[in-house]
């Protein structure tokens, strides 16, 4: 994602915690820190930031024929 788009996210998500209960603000400001994660560039980025990475399934599962 783009660094200035993460960091107006995270500046968004801010101002909403703000307002929130306190059981919102502390998920809110985990957000944040994964935003704020992903602005600083990969090298500084958690694991936990990451999308993990969508695969199809093995062609091998899938008949020729199309009937299962």
């Amino acid at each position: 994602m783009d660094e200035d788009f993460c960091r107006e996210r995270g500046q968004r998500i801010r101002a909403l915690a703000e307002c929130a209960d306190p059981f919102t603000r502390r998920r809110l400001l985990a957000l944040v820190g994964r935003y704020d994660a992903m602005a600083a560039g990969p090298s500084r980025s958690p694991r936990s930031a990451e999308l993990p990475v969508r695969r199809p399934p093995p062609a091998s599962t899938f008949s020729a024929t199309g009937q299962a």
